[in-house]
């Protein structure tokens, strides 16, 4: 599911990169610090640290191959390292970095107990370890209305909607993440940004790429059956007289000090 950066980029690329500009913007860290990008997938994150923070250096990880040569093409900086690595087993020596972060991956991990716990390993003491998650029970309003209309077709698929799957992505629960892993001071706040699509053609279409787990959902349903919903959400989408759809999408995004 997490293999072809093309087809991710298509899906929610565009989208993760506006989050993180925003997100690094947010952040406002002093410049030269030592940066670990957990999860960096495609790069969107790592290019806005570059770009907003200006850091001494910034390291990658992700288990994605695929995923990881569309970074380094992306982000083609000296002060960029990018490696095939697991969150829960980081290759790095203990507090490694001044700031660990961690955009929209956590709550794919089997075990985000254990992801956090690393994270805490390799921030230096006085650092600080940050992570986002769209909120897919509610404000990632993109997803959170295919999976209705998913719901609503086929009650039996209720639980494969991602606001179910993934309890991590509310506030409670990813602020627990980060006490129990042993960070300090730590906070929960909410992060929202625009997500408007030109045409129903434009929400639509990234979603037969297969990458994550709407697209991958879809991807098994005979072809009346994806007819069917795609008829139903071209209904309930909000959208402007000139056809275009205006979405937004909320994160949450907990922060510690290590």
């Amino acid at each position: 599911m997490w293999q072809s950066g093309d087809a991710y980029e298509a899906f929610m690329g565009r989208w993760s990169r506006r989050l993180a500009e925003t997100f690094v913007r947010r952040v406002d860290l002093p410049p030269s610090r030592r940066w670990l990008d957990v999860g960096c997938g495609t790069g969107a994150l790592t290019a806005a640290v570059l770009a907003a923070a200006d850091p001494v250096e910034v390291a990658g990880v992700d288990p994605s191959e695929g995923f990881l040569a569309m970074a380094r093409a992306r982000v083609p900086d000296p002060r960029v390292t990018f490696t095939v690595a697991d969150a829960r087993e980081l290759p790095f020596p203990d507090d490694r970095f001044d700031v660990v972060v961690s955009g929209l991956v956590l709550n794919f991990v089997p075990d985000p107990a254990a992801a956090a716990s690393e994270i805490r390993r390799v921030t230096a003491p006085g650092g600080r370890a940050v992570a986002y998650l769209w909120d897919l029970a509610q404000g990632m309003e993109m997803l959170r209305y295919f999976w209705d209309a998913v719901a609503e077709l086929n009650p039996a698929a209720v639980e494969l909607h991602e606001g179910r799957r993934y309890p991590l992505c509310r506030p409670e629960p990813f602020g627990r993440l980060w006490t129990e892993a042993g960070l300090t001071d730590v906070t929960v706040d909410d992060l929202t940004i625009p997500t408007p699509f030109a045409d129903f053609g434009d929400y639509w279409q990234p979603f037969l790429g297969r990458q994550g787990p709407g697209p991958a959902y879809l991807a098994t349903l005979a072809e009346e059956d994806q007819a069917r919903l795609r008829e139903l959400l071209r209904g309930r989408l909000p959208a402007n007289p000139d056809g275009t759809i205006p979405l937004t999408a909320r994160a949450w995004v907990v922060s510690g000090t290590a």
